[in-house]
C-alpha cells in the first residue's frame, strides 16, 4: 500500500465551528485518516495532519481548502505566524512505497485542481518548486497576505496554478512536497542549558562560528565570521532547559531520516556527552513516524548485538524502543506513534484470532474468501522460513552459513508481512466491487461513470491475487534456499513452507481466473492471464522439487 502524509496548516486557530467544519471535510473522505488537529490561539493557525492512499488523500486535501475558502475571511485574519491565505500551506510527505517525485506529482495535481476550481492563486515550493528561488517557503510568503494585491501585479509573481489577480477573501495558498520531519529530544543529567546547546552546535549541520586556537572567531576576507558546518546533515538543533523535567534537553529536527537517522544521532550525542562527563536519560518521539523509521533503527541496534533483524516487526520496533530510551521521558505506545499501526482498522483481519478469521471465513458473507486465504498461507510460508533460518544462524555446527541464514530470516519476514496486508487488500478489493456496482444508473452518464467504476474495480480485484501470487514464488525460492543450508532438524518445516506457498498461489491463481470474465479490455486479459500462467507453473516446479528432496533425506 501507498501511504502520504499531507500536512496542511489553515489561518484560523481559535473558532472551533471553524476548525470542526475543516476537519469534517476531511473525514467524510473514504480512506483517510485524520491523525491530529493541532490549534494555536497566539498564532491563530491550526495545522491539520491525515494520512492515506494518495489519490484519497489529494481529494481530501481539496476538500479541506474548499472548506476553508469557504469559512475563513483573511481580510480580518490577525496572528502571530507569517501566512498569505485562509490554506496557508498544503505540503505532501511520503510515508511507504512514495517517492518524492511522487509527492511532486500530488501538489501539481492538487494545486491545478484548487486553482482552477476555487481561483486561488496557487505557488509551490520545496520539491515542487518551479523556480529556484522558490524552494525555499520564506521567499514564496514573502510580505504575507499583505503583499498580494502588489505581487498579482508582477509578471515575476505569476502563480504555477490558478489566476494572477488577488484573492481576498482566500489569499494563496503554497503546495509542495517534503521529506518526513521527525522531532526528536534527548534528555541530559544537567540543568545546565549551555552544556545542551554546545552539543547541539556540534551535531547540527549549520554547526557554529569557527574559533582559532586562542578561542578568537576566525574571519574570512570580507570580515565575517566563518562557519564550522556540523556533523550530521539535514539536522537542526539547540540546547534548551525543560521546566518539566527540571534538567537540559537538545532538541532535534531531522528534517531527511533517510539521511540522518535518529538512532546515528543519539549514538553520538552519547559519545559526545560522555567526554563533557554527561550522561544521556532518555530520549523523545514527538508527534508520529513512519513504519520505516523506526524499524531501521531497531535493525541497527540488532546489529550491533550481533542478532539477527529477521524477527517479528514489532520486536524490531521494541528493540529500538528500549535501546534509544523512548520510553524513559514519555510514552511511547508503538500502535499509537507508528503511523501504519495508528491508521490501521481495528476490525482488520490480520487482527483477528485464527478462531475470529475461520468464523469469519465460514459465515455466508462472500469476503474474506479464497484470496484472504491465499494470502494467509503466503503468510505462514514466509513465517515457516524465517523460522527455519533463525534456528539456524548462530547454531553450533552452521557457522559457514549464518550469515546468509540471516539474510533469509529477514526476507521471510518480509515476505510474511506483505502477505498479511493482502489478506484485508483481497477483501477491500471486493467490497470495492461491490460499491462500484451500487453506483446511480438513471442516466447514460450515469451507466458510463458506473461501467467504468466496475472495470476498474474488477481489475483491482485480479491484481491483488496476482500480486499474492508474485509473493508466492518469492517464498517458494525462499523455502527452497533453506532447504539447503538450514538446520537439519527443522528440514520438515521448509518442506510445510513450500507446500503451503504452492497452496498460497493455486489459490490466489482461481481467484485470478474467476474475474477475469468480467473485463472488457483483452490486452489486459491477455497480459495478466500470461503472467500467472508462467507464476503458478514455476511455483508449482520449484515447491514440488523442494517437497521431493526434503522426502529423501528426511
Amino acid at each position: 500500500m501507498q501511504l502520504v502524509e499531507c500536512v496542511p496548516n489553515f489561518s484560523e486557530g481559535k473558532d472551533m465551528k471553524i476548525i470542526d467544519a475543516i476537519a469534517a471535510s476531511i473525514k467524510a473522505v473514504k480512506g483517510v485518516t485524520l491523525l491530529d488537529v493541532d490549534p494555536g490561539e497566539t498564532t491563530n493557525r491550526t495545522v491539520f495532519t491525515m494520512v492515506g492512499e494518495p489519490d484519497n488523500v489529494v481529494e481530501a486535501a481539496f476538500q479541506a481548502i474548499k472548506k476553508a475558502s469557504q469559512v475563513i475571511d483573511m481580510t480580518k485574519h490577525k496572528g502571530a505566524h507569517a501566512r498569505m491565505g485562509a490554506t496557508d500551506v498544503c505540503p505532501f510527505v511520503p510515508v511507504a512505497n512514495m517517492t518524492m517525485d511522487d509527492c511532486v506529482k500530488l501538489a501539481h495535481k492538487l494545486g491545478k485542481r484548487v486553482g482552477e476550481e476555487l481561483n486561488i492563486p496557487v505557488y509551490l515550493y520545496e520539491y515542487a518548486a518551479s523556480k529556484p528561488e522558490w524552494k525555499n517557503l520564506a521567499e514564496v510568503r514573502k510580505g504575507e497576505y499583505e503583499a498580494l494585491p502588489q505581487k498579482m501585479e508582477d509578471p515575476n509573481w505569476k502563480p504555477d496554478y490558478g489566476p494572477q489577480k488577488f484573492n481576498a477573501k482566500s489569499g494563496a495558498t503554497a503546495i509542495s512536497a517534503r521529506e518526513f520531519l521527525i522531532a526528536y529530544n534527548i534528555n541530559l543529567n544537567t540543568r545546565d542549558k549551555k552544556k545542551a546547546h554546545d552539543i547541539a552546535l556540534d551535531i547540527r549541520e549549520r554547526g557554529r562560528f569557527a574559533r582559532d586556537e586562542n578561542n578568537k572567531f576566525i574571519k574570512d576576507e570580507n570580515d565575517k565570521k566563518v562557519q564550522k558546518p556540523g556533523l550530521f546533515k539535514d539536522c537542526k538543533a539547540v540546547g534548551w532547559f525543560i521546566d518539566d523535567f527540571n534538567q537540559a534537553q537538545i532538541s532535534i529536527n531531522l528534517t531527511n531520516f533517510n539521511v540522518t537517522p535518529a538512532h546515528i544521532v543519539l549514538d553520538k550525542v552519547r559519545e559526545l556527552a560522555l567526554k563533557k562527563g554527561l550522561q544521556v536519560t532518555g530520549s523523545e518521539l514527538v508527534g508520529l513516524l513512519p513504519k520505516a523509521a523506526i524499524l531501521e533503527s531497531g535493525k541497527y541496534y540488532l546489529e550491533k548485538m550481533g542478532e539477527s533483524a529477521g524477527i517479528p516487526e514489532r520486536m524490531i520496533i521494541e528493540t529500538a524502543v528500549q535501546s534509544m530510551g523512548l520510553k524513559d521521558v514519555a510514552e511511547f505506545d508503538i500502535d499509537k506513534k507508528v503511523i501504519e499501526y495508528a491508521i490501521s482498522n481495528e476490525d482488520d483481519l490480520v487482527k483477528k484470532t485464527l478462531t475470529g478469521f475461520c468464523d469469519e471465513l465460514s459465515t455466508d458473507s462472500p469476503a474474506p474468501g479464497g484470496g484472504s486465504v491465499a494470502a494467509f498461507c503466503s503468510a505462514m510460508s514466509g513465517a515457516l522460513s524465517a523460522m527455519v533460518s533463525n534456528l539456524t544462524f548462530s547454531k553450533k555446527g552452521y557457522e559457514k552459513v549464518w550469515e546468509e541464514a540471516k539474510e533469509l530470516s529477514e526476507i521471510g519476514q518480509d515476505i510474511k508481512e506483505r502477505s498479511l496486508v493482502a489478506i484485508d487488500s483481497d477483501t477491500q478489493a471486493f467490497y470495492d466491487m461491490m460499491d462500484a456496482a451500487r453506483l446511480p444508473k438513471k442516466t447514460d452518464e450515469d451507466k458510463k461513470i458506473r461501467t467504468d467504476a466496475i472495470q476498474e474495480a474488477t481489475k483491482k480485484a485480479i491484481l491483488v491475487p496476482l500480486e499474492t501470487m508474485e509473493i508466492a514464488l518469492e517464498a517458494v525460492e525462499l523455502s527452497a534456499k533453506i532447504a539447503k543450508i538450514g538446520n537439519s532438524n527443522a528440514l520438515s518445516d521448509a518442506g510445510v513452507a513450500a507446500i503451503t506457498t504452492n497452496a498460497a498461489a493455486k489459490s490466489a491463481y482461481l481467484n485470478v481466473k474467476i474475474n477475469m470474465g468480467s473485463i472488457d479490455d483483452e490486452t489486459f486479459k491477455s497480459d495478466i492471464l500470461t503472467k500467472a500462467d508462467k507464476l503458478l507453473e514455476k511455483t508449482n516446479n520449484i515447491a514440488l522439487q523442494v517437497e521431493r528432496d526434503i522426502k529423501s533425506i528426511i
